[in-house]
């Protein structure tokens, strides 16, 4: 009888839910989001260069005779605040909705955004130090909230996918503003306008957010039955079940940091975020010191890797989705398949870079923008990872794992001062490559052999040896709600 009911209710969701649903309707707004977000995180080390230089930058706007000590603590305080709030953010998220979190990161980072070339012109460099250490602060809920989100929206089937149009926005925001920002800085708008127009346009957002998101389906007026059941039918039945949304369970930190398979997603993200580091920081550097060439210089080419690599990710989505749909492949074989094409052919071309001759130019240029573009396929891999151990603690994971993955941001720029004491000095160069393709490769192999997307015991709480709190908002159930 059940397994009747089950299959009515399957035949229903088939008709009546829509291709384009609520739910991609709320990644759509995700992910212009993430857009205007990234768009403010990068929009300072482009106009930091117009800050300190008026040449080829409107001249009618204020100069700064900084360091370079002083501007690498410009560009580095966002990411002291960053690290901060990744992991209270998690927990916020889940206690108070994604949608509010991810409201307030977008919100008060876009006031802050509009205040910085004032901050710059009263305080010099400390104030704007400050603000960027709190606009770091607030950008860092933005990950947990998005994975709070996406464990309470996406169907278990078009998990990676959804995650991966979200997380596109990031690599447009990217493209957007390291190809505008040259001509806005020498436009009558001046540098100024770098801050202006993303700040201005993420209030504008904050207040679409507001109005239109929602941390669940259960919160969202414009869903309709069909979805919300088609939605909870699958949460339900791959484990994040209603106990887990009826309350509030204590994080349950032992059993997090003992879980085998979390841990290796962590080792997995610290060595992609290393290799993202190094090449983000110390490409450009090797470039123009081994090979003659600043790819610097030119604002649209700077911009290709994160172009291609958005291309990549919107012509992969329809791809993965349908593998995971179809049951072609499992879960955890297609997490690890995608996985290892983002970070074993970036560990390849990494240290094939170290290998080149000084007049193999051409050829660096094109290792550098395979290894940013294939690293994008990391989206079907760990990135979704924390979303299927733990629907009901996902964003936890990723603050915990974003924390440990931005100390690598730290560490990885170290590291290269330390051993590259001549920035022409190829054989200096090659350890830093070959260091860097060891930690990808690395990762993934121990994410290979215990990596799963299997939800775990503790997601409900019950290996938390603490008793569990009523929520002040009891969740009914999706299906004795809306009856398909």
């Amino acid at each position: 009888m059940g397994a009747k009911r089950q299959s009515s209710i399957d035949i229903n969701i088939n008709l009546k839910s829509p291709i384009f649903g609520v739910r991609h309707m709320q990644c759509f707004l995700i992910f212009c989001g993430l857009c205007l977000i990234y768009a403010m995180r990068v929009n300072i080390s482009v106009a930091i260069v117009a800050m300190m230089d008026r040449k080829g930058a409107n001249p009618d706007f204020p100069e700064y005779k900084w360091s370079e000590q002083t501007k690498s603590h410009i560009l580095s305080s966002f990411f002291c605040g960053y690290v901060f709030a990744q992991i209270p953010a998690g927990a916020w998220s889940r206690r108070f909705g994604g949608h509010l979190i991810l409201l307030m990161s977008a919100s008060l980072s876009s006031m802050l955004a509009l205040l910085t070339p004032l901050s710059a012109d009263v305080g010099d460099w400390p104030l704007l130090c400050a603000l960027r250490f709190f606009q770091g602060l607030f950008q860092g809920a933005t990950s947990p909230a998005l994975a709070t989100l996406m464990a309470k929206w996406a169907p278990i089937e078009e998990r990676s996918a959804m995650l991966t149009y979200c997380s596109s926005g990031l690599e447009l925001g990217i493209v957007i503003m390291l190809a505008t920002s040259g001509m806005l800085s020498s436009s009558s708008w001046g540098w100024p306008s770098t801050f202006y127009i993303p700040g201005g346009l993420g209030l504008l957002w904050s207040v679409i957010w507001f109005l239109f998101g929602a941390s669940t389906p259960n919160d969202c007026k414009y869903l309709s039955p069909a979805e919300r059941t088609l939605i909870s039918i699958s949460l339900d039945t791959n484990g994040n079940s209603e106990k887990c949304n009826t309350v509030v369970h204590l994080i349950p930190w032992k059993a997090i940091l003992a879980s085998r398979p979390f841990l290796v997603l962590v080792l997995s993200q610290c060595a992609s975020s290393w290799c993202f580091w190094t090449l983000l920081t110390q490409i450009p550097s090797y470039i123009k010191s081994v090979l003659g060439k600043d790819i610097q210089s030119n604002a649209y080419f700077s911009a290709l890797p994160y172009l291609m690599m958005l291309l990549l990710s919107l012509t992969l989505c329809p791809i993965a989705s349908y593998l995971e749909k179809s049951k072609r492949l499992k879960a955890t074989v297609s997490r690890k398949i995608f996985n290892t094409i983002g970070q074993w052919v970036p560990a390849v071309t990494l240290v094939y870079l170290g290998f080149l001759r000084t007049d193999e130019g051409d050829l660096a240029i094109v290792l550098l923008t395979l290894t940013v573009t294939i690293s994008t396929v990391t989206h079907f891999g760990f990135q979704v990872n924390h979303l299927d151990l733990s629907p009901h603690f996902a964003g936890t994971l990723m603050g915990i794992a974003n924390s440990a993955a931005y100390v690598m941001s730290f560490i990885a720029p170290l590291l290269v001062g330390y051993i590259v004491t001549d920035t022409t000095n190829l054989h200096q160069w090659r350890i830093i490559f070959s260091i860097s393709g060891a930690f990808s490769f690395f990762g993934n192999l121990f994410f290979l052999f215990f990596g799963t997307a299997k939800v775990q015991p503790w997601n409900d709480g019950s290996q938390n040896n603490n008793k569990v709190k009523p929520h002040n908002k009891i969740v009914k159930s999706s299906n004795s709600q809306n009856s398909v």
